[in-house]
């Protein structure tokens, strides 16, 4: 997979290396001289260049780009390229790195974005998810599809506790993708019965999220008795 990352700071040096690390193709492409250092990433190609100009992406050949990553420090680089990476190159993946909260607003498909990872608000759902038990914690948004990666830890006394994954009625536009298991990461099987303790991590359109939360937490007293 041939990959461009704009923004060739910290953040997109550690991307580009990992990428690098699991055998697909990367650009660098950073208008700073001092952001271009090769020899801290050298398996990757660099480009010393203005990224919001088309032709620095004709240059970049993001016509024969999968996915476009925007990583830059300033949130207004990272939409413009994010724009003209979906709307002038047609790149099937952009994902747009959001710096500050107050802007994550913008960071959607009208931008071009599939992807937007906003750092503070990734990093609080981290440490929420690390505590809670129970509540529903919303991980990543995808902008284009209009769902969110969320994840909740299945308490003990939830109703779900011992039920097969097959049979678990989930709400619309929902779907489970992963259940974590102690230190083992399952591909959800219709056989698998749930256990207290699970990380379960969905795929969910918003407007469901407080549905499957209900789902999923301990059952009430009045509850058992209907």
């Amino acid at each position: 997979m041939r990959v461009v990352i704009a923004g060739a700071g910290a953040v997109g040096r550690s991307i580009a290396a990992e990428l690098l690390e699991n055998g697909h193709e990367v650009l660098l492409i950073d208008k700073a001289p001092g952001a271009v250092s090769v020899e801290r990433v050298p398996e990757a190609e660099w480009l010393l260049a203005d990224a919001c100009e088309i032709a620095t992406l004709d240059e970049a050949a993001l016509e024969r780009c999968q996915v476009v990553i925007a990583a830059s420090g300033d949130d207004k680089v990272n939409l413009v390229v994010s724009l003209l990476a979906k709307t002038e190159f047609g790149v099937p993946r952009v994902v747009a790195r959001i710096n500050h909260p107050k802007n994550e607003w913008l960071f959607n498909d009208a931008w071009g974005v599939d992807v937007a990872v906003s750092t503070p608000r990734l990093m609080s759902a981290l440490v929420e998810e690390a505590v809670s038990i129970g509540d529903l914690v919303r991980l990543l948004r995808f902008s284009q599809g209009e769902a969110n990666l969320v994840e909740m830890t299945l308490p003990d006394g939830a109703g779900l506790v011992g039920t097969r994954v097959g049979e678990v009625a989930w709400p619309q536009d929902t779907a489970l993708v992963t259940i974590i298991r102690g230190a083992r990461v399952l591909i959800p099987d219709p056989d698998d019965a749930l256990e207290a303790g699970d990380e379960l991590l969905f795929v969910a359109a918003p407007a469901r999220e407080a549905q499957l939360e209900k789902l999923l937490s301990p059952r009430r007293g009045g509850d058992e008795d209907a």
